[in-house]
Parts: structure tokens; C-alpha cells; sequence
């Protein structure tokens, strides 16, 4: 297996993505609105032809999805799916049976390490939210057998889905973002937009390339140094980057760090190699649930799984204090 390293260590990691978009003298002065979405900030920046209907509209989308996709509405699909959950199955739009099919896909191709079904284990949890707490040992195993992707029927020409379990849940956190993402630059285009970068809360997908031909340069903070040094740049276009990490939600209780990436096999948060993970592909949806399956199969596992994908890569910060490469560096140049 290929490794690369970086010459210098990290005691801790962070990831903060900074956008090194300063306008020069050709550069269209880019205007940038943001909303509240799929429980994070989700920010866009037109860098050409930015007119209120391409905001309006590129918004509308990411507010369509999650409608549909959300946890937190009753009357969205997946909470109707869930509400059924041993009883009945139940039909959804076709995104939505799309978002679960690849969300299955993704499940299968990382042995389980990416669960859609993790939802009672998020829900026992609630970590990000007020009621965030420390469920104990007997209540974590008398889920356990509520989760597993394999428990999960899809019926393509009903299009319904249907859990086999009562008490069973989806939760589409770890995909729907990037979903959204890929749907929003869908929309951008069809508008004449050309350039922009779309973040939603960190699943950042660019558009294009600045208006002088360079690349999009993203830069990877260093979290040891003031605002400003950066470990890294990466340079894209036309392309998404997600990260994962333990940093981005976690609860704190009585000295003990627990974070929200879960183990459908433990119930607890993941023990992991990394400190964060990166994935850098064209496909924000695949970025966003690879993202959290390399994170959950650890350093040897996720390496593998990456070398196995056409058009995707890895950066990755370790609990060693290493920053590694999976094998292709193709789709994106590095600089320090």
C-alpha cells in the first residue's frame, strides 16, 4: 500500500477549509448568500452572473431536499418511512429512493462501516442537540439489533422502502448533504453559472475554475498555528471535497469524549486511526458517505476500500500525527 507523508506532525487536528478566492482586477466581484439547512450553514458564492433567481432557486432545491430528507420534520418521507418501521412500506419520491439506494450501495461496499440505519443509535445519543447524553450500556445493546443496512427492502418499480423491524430508523445525515450539494450546482448551471463554490457546513463542491483559468484553492488550516497557517492547499475544480471528523460534533461528560460518528456494532463512538478524513471526488453524494466510511473502517481498511474507487481520493490526518495519501492524486494538486 502507498503512503505519503508529510514532513511535519500535528498534535491535534482541526480542519478549517479556507477559501483563497480574493477577487483580483479580472475577477467578477462574486456575491455569496447563506441559510440555516440541513441543521448546518449552508453557503453559496457566484462568482459570475450571480442573480437573486440562482440563489433563489439553488436554495429552494436544498430546502426541497430537506423536506424530504430530514429527521427533524414529521412529515418528511424518511420520517414517515420510519413511523412504519415493522409495519408497512412505504412509497417516496424518487430522489429519495435514490439518496437510500446509493446510501445501500455505499453500505455494502464498506461492510457496513456507512449505516443508513444507525437512526436509533443517533436518536439514543443526541449528540449536536440540547439533549445530548451518555445512554447506558443495556440501552445501547437493546438497539443493536435494530440496526443493519441488510434489514432494508427496496422495491424499484413500487419505489417503496420498507424496515423489517419495528423501532428501526434511517437517518440520511451522512449522504443527504452532499446530495444537496450536487443538486444545488445542478441548478447553478442550469442558470449560465459557471464558477461558484457551494459549502454546506464543510461539503464544499466547486464549480469551474476562477476567471484567470487557476484552480480553486481550499486551504486545510494548521489548528496549531494562529488564523492563517495552513498545513495545506488543496487546488480544485469541478470538484467536491467532504471531511469527517470527531471534531465536528462530540459530547463531553465527566472527562470522557464521545463523538457522533457511531459504531453499529458497538453503539459507541468509533475508535478511529484518524482524526479526520477527506475525500476529494466529482460526486458530493459518493464524497459524503465515503467520507464517514473511512473514517469508521480506520487507517488499513479505508486505504483499501480508496484504492479500489476510480476518480477518488483521500487525505487523511491520523492519530499518529501523519497526514497520508490514498494512491490517486489525480483529481487535484496539493501545495504546502
Amino acid at each position: 500500500m502507498k503512503k505519503r507523508h508529510m514532513r511535519r506532525s500535528l498534535y491535534s487536528i482541526l480542519l478549517v477549509l479556507v477559501f483563497f478566492t480574493s477577487c483580483t482586477k479580472t475577477e467578477d466581484n462574486p456575491q455569496a448568500q447563506s441559510f440555516i439547512m440541513l441543521g448546518t450553514v449552508c453557503r453559496i458564492t457566484i462568482y459570475d452572473k450571480p442573480t437573486e433567481e440562482a440563489f433563489s432557486a439553488a436554495f429552494s432545491r436544498i430546502r426541497e431536499i430537506e423536506q424530504k430528507m430530514s429527521l427533524h420534520s414529521e412529515t418528511s418521507e424518511i420520517a414517515k418511512i420510519n413511523a412504519a418501521s415493522g409495519k408497512e412500506a412505504v412509497q417516496v419520491s424518487e430522489e429519495t429512493f435514490r439518496v437510500i439506494e446509493n446510501a445501500l450501495e455505499i453500505s455494502h461496499l464498506s461492510e457496513g462501516a456507512f449505516d443508513i440505519t444507525i437512526g436509533p443509535l443517533v436518536k439514543a445519543w443526541g449528540i449536536g442537540s440540547e439533549h445530548a447524553r451518555k445512554p447506558s450500556d443495556e440501552e445501547l445493546a437493546s438497539l443493536l439489533p435494530l440496526i443493519g443496512y441488510d434489514m432494508v427492502e427496496l422495491d424499484r418499480e413500487t419505489r417503496t422502502v420498507f424496515l423489517t423491524k419495528a423501532g428501526m430508523a434511517l437517518d440520511l445525515g451522512g449522504i443527504a448533504k452532499g446530495y444537496a450539494a450536487d443538486e444545488a450546482a445542478r441548478v447553478l448551471r442550469s442558470f449560465g453559472v459557471e464558477r461558484a463554490i457551494i459549502n454546506l457546513g464543510g461539503n464544499v463542491l466547486t464549480l469551474g475554475k476562477k476567471q484567470d483559468g487557476t484552480l480553486w484553492r481550499i486551504g486545510i488550516q494548521d489548528p496549531e498555528s494562529s488564523r492563517g497557517e495552513y498545513a495545506m492547499i488543496v487546488q480544485l475544480d469541478d470538484t467536491s471535497l467532504v471531511t469527517s471528523g470527531p471534531y465536528e460534533r462530540y459530547l463531553l461528560l465527566d472527562g470522557e469524549f464521545y463523538h457522533h460518528i457511531l459504531d453499529s456494532k458497538t453503539g459507541y463512538s468509533i475508535d478511529s486511526d484518524f482524526t479526520s478524513v477527506s475525500i476529494i471526488t466529482k460526486n458530493s453524494m459518493l464524497a459524503d458517505a465515503l467520507s464517514t466510511s473511512v473514517y469508521a473502517l480506520g487507517l488499513e481498511k479505508g486505504m483499501e476500500l480508496l484504492n479500489e474507487l476510480d476518480g477518488v481520493e483521500g487525505l487523511f490526518f491520523t492519530e499518529a500525527k501523519q497526514v497520508l495519501f490514498s494512491n490517486n492524486r489525480h483529481p487535484y494538486r496539493i501545495t504546502n
